[in-house]
């Protein structure tokens, strides 16, 4: 009886995380509980700054949400290419070093008068190159994944080391600056949210009449409807959250457009469709005639592609590069953490990049939380470790329950 419901509940959480809106509902809930436990612990904090006026910092304040988009941008964005492998049920443990690689280079060539457009797409170029190589290894050579891109922290991280002896280098560029600094007036902010509303509906819409034309299930328009008003919601409160403060940056909209750039092509294309099936069964998809190989170095370079850019975003937020804030730090655990959290699974032919935005704010917001309640370091740790832990443990009962065992 025990087993049964066991076994009934499984299926229900399965068939939940197979629909389109179904699978941000379990990180969602997470985020939401995140911030209304974070809400009620801190409602305010007290700063002083000599004889200036004291103000309240409150965690689901504006400033602190505008704060927290901001700080979990460059982890959103590796996140993002690391899900492309994982899809794959392969690892990119070099994300990071890669990233700080190509933002020591990109100060360096600014440095050298390299004008700044040129100098983010050299080092996009160098990004591709660095994951492709280590994609060829993984593909060609047959080297597993772990060891080969463990092997790229450690000499990504002695490259970085030798392009900035110092260990830092500023970053004054107006149009690599510009990235973080630029931000969106408040109206076109909000056009811009209601046109992302408006395209969730339609590709909904779209996908409700090309399943109705292959005879197979349909949603209902409750539930149709539904995910279309909450995303709603929830993508104009964000917005207006932002206008509070200041307004929407132009960096956060980037990495929406790059996100959904490759969300259109993990589901939409079929190079998309390729990566499910590879990590679904790599076997199966090499009999039906799907070149594995070359499909496996792809996905490697659109991780160094993700991490370069991930560098652009990093420089051009702390204005400086520093081999502490990448390859030196926590950030290729976090963005790891995040793409995991977000519900891509380690084994491979199930994720979804937006779940890895999502993944990102919760990483995001731990850290964020912990800092303002003053936790020491080690707490922050512990309680991400556990964090991950849960999301891991989730994903191997719900895949054990799909294998039936």
């Amino acid at each position: 009886m025990q087993a049964d419901a066991r076994l009934s509940f499984l299926d229900r959480f399965r068939a939940m995380r197979e629909t389109r809106f179904g699978a941000f509902v379990p990180v969602l809930l997470a985020l939401a509980a995140i911030w209304l436990y974070f809400g009620l612990v801190l409602p305010f904090v007290d700063y002083a700054f000599g004889d200036a006026d004291e103000f309240r910092l409150i965690f689901l304040s504006p400033r602190n949400i505008y704060n927290l988009f901001m700080q979990s941008a460059v982890i959103a964005t590796l996140a993002v290419g690391i899900t492309m492998v994982l899809l794959l049920g392969d690892i990119d443990l070099s994300a990071a070093a890669t990233a700080g690689v190509c933002a020591a280079l990109l100060g360096v060539m600014l440095l050298a008068g390299v004008p700044g457009w040129l100098a983010c797409l050299i080092v996009m170029a160098v990004g591709i190159v660095m994951g492709a190589a280590q994609g060829v290894l993984v593909a060609y050579v047959g080297i597993p994944s772990f060891v080969v891109t463990l092997a790229g922290l450690l000499g990504y991280q002695g490259l970085m080391q030798k392009i900035l002896p110092t260990g830092n280098l500023n970053v004054g560029d107006e149009f690599v600056r510009g990235i973080a600094r630029v931000l969106i007036p408040d109206m076109w902010g909000v056009v811009l949210a209601v046109v992302c509303v408006a395209a969730f509906a339609y590709v909904n819409l779209r996908q409700q009449a090309q399943r109705k034309a292959r005879n197979l299930d349909l949603e209902s328009p409750m539930a149709l409807w539904g995910q279309v008003i909450v995303f709603g919601l929830l993508v104009i409160a964000v917005v207006l959250t932002l206008n509070a403060y200041r307004s929407l940056p132009l960096l956060i909209v980037l990495l929406i457009g790059i996100t959904a750039l490759l969300g259109w092509v993990t589901t939409s294309t079929p190079f998309g469709r390729s990566l499910f099936a590879v990590g679904g069964n790599q076997e199966s998809a090499r009999r039906v005639g799907m070149n594995v190989k070359r499909i496996r170095v792809a996905a490697f370079g659109i991780v160094g592609l993700m991490a370069a850019i991930g560098g652009i975003f990093g420089a051009s937020r702390f204005g400086s590069v520093s081999y502490t804030a990448f390859a030196g730090g926590s950030l290729l655990l976090e963005a790891i953490g995040a793409a995991v959290i977000g519900g891509t699974s380690l084994f491979g032919g199930r994720g979804s990049v937006w779940n890895a935005i999502l993944g990102a704010l919760v990483i995001g917001s731990l850290g964020n939380g912990l800092d303002l309640t003053g936790a020491s370091a080690a707490d922050k740790l512990m309680v991400s470790g556990a964090i991950l832990l849960l999301a891991v443990a989730i994903d191997a009962v719900s895949r054990s329950g799909a294998d039936g065992r």
